[in-house]
């Protein structure tokens, strides 16, 4: 590497990998001196069309001096980055830092000892792409990187010239975003473009970030061609059985055998083609199943990297679960995958499924391919898949199952496609209708909650976490650290569309009704059944869950499949109903022709009110579980008669044609309701999405001066707590006033502080231990008099200790009202975080705690006041004046604000603020300044570095 003593050390952090629009992967890094013979051949495969275009004449080869220019910078004025598969180039990037004339500029200081020149923050940027890898996105993503590197060298803008007939470039700098000129002259195109990104440019990102990482899961879920890696000669064994499963699936495309203990003279096994290596395989191969032990695992990547294989699944276990040595052996796995332009599920995966009839792919250990559904499931433990594709598979004893799966991912380690990779695939899969995710971590949350936004908008996603409790991630799991309690990041997650659940029971609850059943318009809930019981049961899961269930209507035990459907025709066209809960028990003596008979009846009342959910409650009626799932079929069947009305018991039900509602069945009322409320709360927070609402300006906020104020306290120290002085200097440029509080060492002392700010006064003791714990009795309020704090003042002293020890301030009163408490807080994983609750023990004992994301909106404002179950008291519970939540409100938004615009607040806490009827009062607050976290959802797209 360059060591020259005017350039800066090897910027490693430059590194990175990156998903092409294609679906592949290339590493982008900085070009050194040792890249010369790269650079070279790199040069030679070039087109003589796009030679002409980078340096506007015929330019055969490149020169001595050439090679010396583009392979030697001082990563300053001068950086070049190539984009690199199997270590050989693919396209380079450079920028030149440049002055107002155009000519080369230094942000060095002057030979000399010299006056420093001034430093230009404009550079000449120029891009090479191989022919061979044009159009796979590989500028874009170079430009990123490059804008990246020039924003932390002190570079705001660049500069290029490009030939109007290279449009292809042209369009790289245009659609990328930034905020930019262009003008014409001497034949050339001159582009200037700003390199502060904007939420243009963001948007840009993210739509290539989503297209290039759902076409990488893409190319591992639908491969035109498979081979399995480690495949016995022998029945058994992790590899003859994947090879089986893949078979039995009927998978649609082409499968190989490799093992590199074939005989040379072994064609075929079971009538697959047999190989010894996959560079033997003739033709092109998508996806390489390894199944080898761990240590064999390396050569198997080479081959498969070698023969342009575009993905693996490594079911081969020995990795991070196994401890450092197979995290070191999990981190060599990636990197050599990765250096091909392969993406890799696993180490220790269960593997893939897709049930879509052009291609059903089982290269899992499961040995049954699951029935084709809606159904999208993600999971990183292997035996929790197993649990889950099993609970859906099963149509009896528990949840039936009405539907099935689209795709099924078990990722294992996670060492590289996540859960956040399969989020952008499920996104635009029309097969998919629902994802269910299990994880046991989350590797990027910032991420993840964007992704989970944007998904859930479109389609449900639930999600159940694993390890909650256990204070460290999954052995295998590179995750980043958080400081967020897990209740929080649950908060957080539900404001992001996430419907959360503690179970996987809960998770195929609610799986089932959200992939067949529409969304409910609120929560009021219509009962029928023939149980009366039941029926009270069910009415009162309902309240607990939240929902407005309607009295519930008892059929009798003598009801006939047509009263149940007259009833639930009725409930159905009820306007005061939003979604029916069927309950029904075994009638004696009918067996599974009343089953069906009954099931027909239940599915056609529904069909005519298709917009409105109805869910089953039975018991012990298996008959009736699969009848309601023949019933509504969702495999090709002839269409049903134009008759709304029950088959007669004893003959068979026409099943309902392909798309039509499925009615799913539950073997318990709690868990039918509970499923329903997550629909409900779902339902609701995609018609809130919908108006998100705005985050408001306040003209009152000075932001340069808060700036100023922060850049002035940071220079003393990288992290600190500011002083009470400072706090309230700082807060009240955003318009937030905190109640002054004058110490108190002595009596005199607080009765002077008492004349200066009036009475009535409280007094209080600030000591760590006492400080917000009025319970504890270090406060005394409405003191009217001098006399009446002295009184107080000795009662402390007595009982605390002497005023060294208790720190006790005095303060003016402020108007009664409810105290609260606001807090903001910027975590390294998921990024600013807004909480409000009320104050007092009862609150901390209970987690009673709110939480938002910061930017917050004023309608995300007004639901973070009304979210804690504590809220009641602001509204003027049991006859108690309602208190100021608009002013609250404000005071949220004004604290987003301020953490928003300057992340180096990394946490303010706000307490006790009193909510008056007409007003409010900040009488404590805390502001904590600190550089704040990297934060790689601005930057450039990367994966995760390994």
């Amino acid at each position: 590497m360059q060591t020259s003593p005017d350039r800066h050390e090897y910027p490693a952090h430059w590194e990175a990998d990156v998903v092409l629009r294609d679906g592949g992967t290339a590493r982008v890094r900085p070009i050194t001196v040792d890249d010369a013979e790269r650079l070279i051949s790199f040069y030679e495969q070039v087109s003589d069309e796009s030679k002409y275009y980078r340096f506007f004449a015929p330019y055969p080869r490149l020169s001595a001096k050439d090679v010396h220019r583009f392979t030697h910078h001082d990563f300053v004025d001068r950086v070049g980055l190539a984009a690199t598969i199997g270590g050989e180039f693919i396209a380079t990037v450079r920028y030149d830092r440049i002055g107002a004339d155009g000519t080369p500029a230094s942000a060095r200081p002057a030979p000399g000892g010299g006056p420093p020149p001034p430093v230009s923050d404009e550079a000449e940027v120029a891009f090479l792409v191989q022919d061979a890898h044009q159009g796979r996105g590989v500028a874009s993503a170079l430009l990123e990187h490059i804008a990246a590197v020039a924003r932390e060298r002190g570079i705001r803008r660049f500069a290029a010239e490009v030939l109007p007939a290279n449009t292809k470039m042209i369009k790289v700098f245009t659609d990328a975003g930034y905020t930019q000129k262009r003008s014409f002259e001497d034949g050339v195109v001159h582009l200037e473009f700003d390199l502060e990104p904007t939420d243009r440019s963001l948007a840009v990102q993210y739509a290539r970030e989503h297209r290039a990482e759902a076409r990488s899961v893409q190319r591992l879920l639908q491969p035109g061609s498979v081979a399995v890696v480690g495949t016995g000669r022998a029945p058994g064994g992790v590899g003859r059985g994947l090879l089986d499963n893949l078979r039995g699936a009927g998978f649609t495309g082409r499968l190989h055998a490799v093992n590199h203990v074939f005989p040379e003279d072994l064609e075929e096994l079971d009538g697959v083609p047999a190989h010894r290596s996959v560079r033997e395989i003739d033709g092109p191969v998508d996806l390489a199943v390894i199944t080898v032990p761990a240590a064999r695992v390396p050569e198997a990547v080479a081959d498969c990297g070698e023969h342009g294989v575009q993905g693996l699944v490594v079911i081969s276990a020995g990795y991070a679960e196994s401890g450092p040595e197979g995290r070191e052996r999990q981190r060599a796995l990636v990197r050599q995958a990765r250096s091909y332009g392969m993406r890799v599920i696993g180490p220790n995966a269960f593997g893939v499924i897709n049930t879509a009839p052009g291609i059903r792919l089982n290269a899992s250990l499961a040995p049954e391919m699951p029935r084709a559904g809606r159904i999208g499931l993600f999971a990183q433990s292997g035996a929790i898949g197993i649990a889950l594709l099993s609970r859906i598979q099963r149509r009896g004893g528990g949840v039936t199952g009405v539907t099935g799966v689209s795709t099924f991912v078990s990722s294992g380690n996670r060492a590289d496609v996540s859960g956040n990779d399969v989020l952008q695939y499920w996104y635009d899969d029309p097969d998919t209708d629902v994802a269910l995710m299990y994880l046991e971590s989350i590797r990027n949350p910032r991420k993840f909650t964007r992704l989970a936004r944007r998904t859930a908008a479109a389609k449900p996603l639930v999600v159940v976490q694993g390890a909650r409790h256990g204070g460290a991630a999954p052995q295998g799991h590179a995750v980043r650290a958080t400081r967020l309690p897990h209740a929080t990041v649950s908060a957080l997650l539900r404001q992001a569309g996430v419907i959360r659940v503690d179970t996987i029971t809960e998770l195929v609850d609610a799986g089932l009704l959200l992939a067949r059943q529409p969304l409910p318009a609120g929560p009021r809930v219509a009962i029928l059944g023939n149980s009366e019981s039941l029926g009270l049961l069910t009415y009162d899961a309902c309240l607990s869950e939240g929902l407005r269930p309607q009295p519930p209507q008892d059929l009798t035990t003598a009801a006939s499949p047509a009263d149940f459907h007259a009833a639930l025709s009725r409930a159905l066209a009820d306007d005061t109903s939003d979604a029916v809960v069927v309950t029904a028990i075994p009638t004696l003596g009918e067996g599974s022709a009343g089953d069906a008979a009954l099931a027909e009846a239940l599915r056609s009342a529904a069909a005519t009110v298709p917009g409105k959910p109805v869910l089953v409650v039975h018991v012990e009626l298996g008959g009736l579980a699969e009848a309601l799932s023949a019933a509504a079929s969702t495999a090709p069947q002839a269409a049903a008669p134009d008759d709304s009305r029950p088959a007669p018991a004893g003959h068979p039900a026409v099943p309902a044609p392909d798309g039509a509602h499925l009615i799913p069945a539950y073997p318990a009322a709690e868990r039918a309701v509970r499923a329903l409320a997550e629909a409900v709360s779902y339902a609701r927070w995609r018609r809130e999405a919908a108006d998100p609402g705005k985050v408001p300006e306040y003209e009152d906020i000075d932001e340069k001066g808060a700036a100023a104020l922060i850049e002035g306290h940071l220079a003393r120290g990288q992290g600190l707590t500011l002083s009470t002085d400072q706090t309230c200097d700082l807060l009240a440029r955003y318009g937030v006033h905190v109640h002054r509080a004058l110490p108190a060492p002595a009596p005199d002392a607080a009765v002077a502080a008492a004349r200066a700010l009036g009475y009535p006064v409280a007094l209080k003791a600030t000591a760590p231990h006492l400080r917000h714990r009025a319970d504890l009795g270090g406060v005394r309020l409405d003191l009217a008099d001098e006399e009446q704090l002295r009184r107080a003042y000795t009662e402390l002293t007595e009982l605390f200790g002497p005023p060294g020890e208790l720190r006790p301030v005095v303060q003016r009163m402020a108007p009664r009202g409810v105290d609260t408490v606001v807090r903001a807080v910027i975590d390294p994983a998921a990024g600013a975080v807004l909480s409000f609750g009320l104050a007092g023990a009862a609150t901390q004992l209970l987690g009673d705690t709110a939480h938002r994301l910061i930017p917050v909106t004023d309608r995300e404002a007004a639901t973070l006041v009304r979210a804690v179950r504590t809220a009641p008291l602001l509204f003027g519970w049991r006859g108690s004046a309602p208190v100021d939540t608009p002013a609250l409100e404000e005071l949220l938004l004004r604290v987003s604000r301020l953490v928003d615009d300057h992340p180096e607040v990394v946490a303010v806490t706000l307490e006790p603020v009193v909510v008056a009827p007409h007003g409010l009062s900040v009488l404590g607050a805390t502001v904590r300044l600190a550089p704040p976290p990297a934060r790689d959802d601005l930057g450039p797209r990367t994966l995760p570095a390994y």
